[in-house]
């Protein structure tokens, strides 16, 4: 019998607890609370969608509270789309409840309306939750969105062309150059789509170029994913491809930098490879000439030259790649290459950021971290960096915050590299 009591008063309880939180307030004072003022999306290119953003309403009264009815104020104008608490938004959803202490998740999705304008445009649309009381209370909702010209399909370029536009072009899938014809890129913003890169069986001619992937969102609220690599193919430079040139250009975040086989022949001056997930320039049996230039941050070497003829001038090559401990190292080359390399920075997190072998090589005027060899023929006022130096590895450079993985590899005058002490020469 004191066991039946015993239970009875316990459901009893229950339900003064269920019938408490069932109390939904029509006091005009009740109002729902949320976990940002305002959602701020990203930029988006005209007719592509955003990634899904989300934020909480909660509600902290002492009573639950009843929303008559949700609704985007411009519905067909912005391209908002919103789900709450699992019911989609077609322009007005009705009746949701949020008890006392309890919550429901916002998602909120844009794809970004047409624009005629070449600058990036504001869009703006108002989310309204109108509650059971008479109040309603708003969510901001806003983006920008950029026109750009999007090329979904693969872009095959058989003949000679040419492409020189100020507008954002996006592409979905591969550019690919055939043999015997040429592509002319010059002051072009090339956004790649994952998967997507450049095949080159012609020849590539760049100038003034940026190369990179097509997300211009945040992975996280202080990390765009422009600054994960990994985010587009690469350039990929086939045997049957000669006289390809890059001139002021920047190839960035993709999977692999520049990729040259063999027979191949490539010319990079002021150009920047940067933040990728693979090499950064790889020649495999081929040909180059790079002068002032800056290879950085790679998962793989930053430069390999496997049986290769390269001549290196006035170029950096930093080993800082943030996202792994088993990253390359700066500068890779075997015995079948010939390497001629002056007026040179190569610098890393590691002791030793050079693996080399044979002898077909020569270093004139350079800054090299790697353990100074006992053999230096090939050697000619060349410093050997060590972790002991006052500037050495990261201290180079002008801008290296690896919180927010922002790099400026632009080098200090403080630092030895600046101006090279034994050959009275400007690394870069």
């Amino acid at each position: 019998m004191k066991r039946i009591l015993f239970f009875s008063l316990i459901f009893s309880a229950l339900l003064v607890s269920c019938s408490d939180d069932d109390k939904f307030s029509s006091d005009v004072s009740a109002v729902l609370t949320f976990s940002t003022d305002s959602l701020a999306m990203d930029t988006v290119f005209a007719n592509t969608s955003t990634r899904t953003y989300d934020f909480w309403v909660y509600n902290q009264g002492e009573s639950g509270i009843r929303i008559r009815e949700v609704r985007l104020d411009h519905p067909s104008q912005a391209g908002f789309r919103v789900n709450v608490d699992g019911n989609y938004v077609d322009s007005i959803a009705y009746d949701f409840e949020i008890r006392k202490g309890d919550s429901i998740r916002v998602f909120v999705e844009l794809t970004a309306p047409e624009t005629q304008e070449d600058t990036p445009q504001r869009v703006e649309d108002q989310l309204i939750f109108a509650l059971e009381n008479g109040r309603e209370q708003s969510m901001k909702l806003s983006a920008y969105t950029w026109k750009a010209i999007i090329f979904k399909d693969e872009l095959l370029v058989d003949e000679d062309m040419v492409i020189d536009d100020r507008h954002p072009l996006v592409f979905m899938k591969d550019i690919v150059v055939n043999k015997g014809a040429t592509l002319f890129l010059s002051h072009a913003h090339l956004y790649f789509h994952d998967g997507a890169g450049i095949e080159v069986f012609g020849t590539l001619k760049v100038d003034s170029c940026l190369f990179r992937g097509d997300r211009l969102d945040r992975m996280f609220p202080y990390l765009p994913y422009d600054r994960v690599s990994g985010q587009w193919k690469g350039i990929f430079i086939h045997s049957s491809s000669k006289g390809n040139a890059f001139l002021d250009s920047e190839v960035r975040s993709s999977c692999a930098g520049i990729s040259c086989d063999s027979q191949s022949s490539l010319s990079l001056h002021r150009c920047t490879i940067h933040n990728c997930k693979g090499p950064g320039l790889e020649l495999d049996e081929a040909s180059a000439t790079i002068d002032s230039c800056r290879i950085t941050n790679t998962l793989g070497d930053c430069l390999n030259v496997i049986g290769s003829s390269v001549t290196l001038n006035h170029t950096t090559l930093a080993q800082f790649y943030p996202f792994s401990a088993n990253r390359g190292v700066a500068l890779r080359f075997d015995a079948k290459s010939i390497l001629v390399c002056d007026n040179t920075l190569v610098t890393g997190y590691e002791e030793d950021v050079i693996m080399g072998d044979g002898t077909n090589f020569s270093f004139a005027n350079c800054i090299l971290r790697t353990i100074a060899p006992t053999d230096t023929e090939e050697f000619e006022h060349v410093i050997w960096e060590s972790p002991k130096d006052e500037i050495q590895g990261e201290e180079h450079f002008v801008i290296f915050d690896t919180d927010n993985l922002i790099y400026n590899f632009t080098i200090k005058e403080i630092s030895p590299a600046y101006l090279n002490k034994i050959g009275d020469l400007r690394i870069l």
